[in-house]
C-alpha cells in the first residue's frame, strides 16, 4: 500500500460530522481509514461529532473515534476550527445545515438524496454554485461510484467500448420491511425521508445510470405501491390487546415500498428501473446492466468485485460474457489496497469518496458527484413520483 506523507507536514483538515447512525458509521470509518491507506495532500482531523442527545453522541464519538462531541450543529458549522461539514443526517434537515455550513465557508459532504424535494435541491445547489465563487466546494455522498468495478464500467463507457448505448437495466432489491411488524422508523415517513425506496436506494441506480453512461434521464413512466399501509409505533408493542388494537398503537406509512418506471435518456437509450424494500430473500441486490452496440457490461453488487463483460466485436466462436475480476493494480482505487484477488466490500466505496473529497479540496478542484448532479437525481425521483400519481402517464424529467 503506499503511504502518506507525514501527518506534520500536511495541512490539516478538520471535520465535523453532523449525524451519527449508520451513514455516520460508514462515513467515520471512511474518515479514519482514507488517509492511513492513501497519500493524501491534506491531512483528515475527526475534529466534532454532532448529535442531537448529549449522552448519546458522546457515547457515539468515543466509540467511532472522534475528538469531541456536540449537540448544536448551528454553533459547529461556525466553528474557526472546522474546515468541513460531513451531512449524515435524514432528508429532510439537509438543506438547512448545507446551505448554513456553504455560508459559513465550510466544504461540504452531504449524503444522498441531495433533499427532500427538487426546491430544497435547487436552494443548495444556488448557494454550492455562489460558495464555488469563493472557493468553497460540495458533494453529494454517491459511494457507489467507488466501487472499483462501477468506476471501470464508467470508464469502459466513457472510452467508447459499448458503443452506442441502447439499453439499461437497474435494479436495488431490498427486504429488510417485508414484515409488517417492523416498526414505523424515519425512513418510512415522508416528511424525515422525503420518500421511500425510490429515493431511499432508487436514487442510487439513477444516479449510476447517468454515471456509466454519460447519459441523463430525459422522460419517466412509473408505477409506485405502498404493501404495508400501517405500522408499529417505534418502542410500541407487537402484541394485540383482547380488542384487536395494537398495543402502542401504529402509524400510518407515508412513503413508497416500491417503484418501477421506465425511462428515455438524451442519447436514447431505453432503460428501467426497479427499487423495492419487498425484495423478499435479497439483502442489498444491486445491479446494473447496459447494452451498446459494441458491446455489454453487467454488475451485481452482491458479486461486487466482478464486473462481466461482452465483446461483440469478437469472433462468434469466443463470444461469451467476461467476469473481470476487478482487483488489479491497474483498475480504479485498488493499488491501495490488497494484492490481485484479495477482494474490497462496501465500506471500501466511502474510503475512495472521502479521498477523492479531500485530494478534489487540497487540489481547489470541484468534487464529484457536485450538488447540481444531486440536483438531477432529484429531477428524476420528482418525475418518477409524478408519473406514478397520474396513472403511468409518460412524464418528462424537468430540465435543469
Amino acid at each position: 500500500m503506499s503511504q502518506p506523507a507525514s501527518e506534520h507536514s500536511r495541512q490539516p483538515m478538520r471535520v465535523a460530522m453532523i449525524g451519527y447512525a449508520f451513514m455516520g458509521a460508514a462515513h467515520s470509518q471512511a474518515w479514519r481509514t482514507a488517509p492511513r491507506v492513501f497519500a493524501l495532500p491534506a491531512a483528515p482531523e475527526m475534529a466534532v461529532l454532532c448529535g442531537r442527545t448529549a449522552s448519546a453522541a458522546a457515547e457515539a464519538a468515543a466509540r467511532l473515534g472522534w475528538a469531541e462531541w456536540a449537540t448544536d450543529w448551528r454553533a459547529v458549522v461556525t466553528r474557526d476550527d472546522i474546515d468541513v461539514v460531513d451531512i449524515c443526517t435524514p432528508g429532510d434537515s439537509h438543506a438547512e445545515i448545507a446551505i448554513a455550513a456553504l455560508r459559513a465557508g465550510k466544504h461540504v459532504l452531504c449524503e444522498k438524496p441531495l433533499a427532500n424535494t427538487v426546491a430544497q435541491a435547487q436552494e443548495m445547489t444556488r448557494e454550492a454554485e455562489a460558495a464555488r465563487a469563493q472557493g468553497v466546494r460540495s458533494a453529494v455522498g454517491f459511494n457507489y461510484r467507488r466501487a472499483p468495478a462501477l468506476a471501470q464500467a464508467r470508464q469502459l463507457a466513457a472510452g467508447g467500448r459499448l458503443g452506442e448505448i441502447r439499453h439499461v437495466r437497474a435494479q436495488y432489491l431490498q427486504d429488510w420491511i417485508v414484515d409488517p411488524e417492523f416498526p414505523l422508523v424515519w425512513r418510512l415517513r415522508k416528511d424525515k425521508a422525503g420518500s421511500g425506496a425510490l429515493g431511499d436506494i432508487g436514487a442510487h441506480i439513477i444516479d449510476l445510470a447517468q454515471f456509466v453512461t454519460g447519459q441523463r434521464i430525459t422522460g419517466v413512466s412509473a408505477l409506485m405501491d405502498t404493501f404495508v399501509k400501517k405500522r408499529p409505533l417505534p418502542g410500541a408493542s407487537s402484541g394485540l390487546a383482547a380488542s384487536g388494537e395494537r398495543n402502542g398503537g401504529a402509524g400510518e406509512v407515508t412513503v413508497d415500498d416500491a417503484a418501477l418506471f421506465l425511462a428515455r435518456t438524451d442519447g436514447g437509450a431505453l432503460a428501467s428501473f426497479e427499487a423495492t424494500r419487498f425484495a423478499t430473500g435479497r439483502k442489498n441486490a444491486m445491479r446494473i446492466e447496459v447494452n451498446g452496440s459494441l458491446g455489454s457490461l453487467a454488475f451485481d453488487f452482491e458479486r461486487m468485485n466482478e464486473l462481466h463483460v461482452y465483446d461483440n466485436t469478437a469472433p462468434a466462436a469466443d463470444a461469451g460474457f467476461r467476469r473481470v475480476l476487478v482487483t488489479e493494480p491497474e483498475h480504479p482505487y485498488v493499488k491501495n489496497w490488497w494484492p490481485p484477488g484479495h477482494g474490497l466490500g462496501y465500506e471500501h466505496t466511502f474510503v475512495h469518496e472521502v479521498a477523492d473529497f479531500v485530494r478534489d479540496i487540497a487540489a481547489g478542484h470541484d468534487p464529484s458527484p457536485s450538488f447540481a448532479d444531486g440536483l438531477g437525481v432529484q429531477r428524476v425521483l420528482e418525475a418518477v413520483e409524478r408519473s406514478a400519481s397520474d396513472g403511468s402517464r409518460w412524464t418528462p424529467v424537468t430540465a435543469g
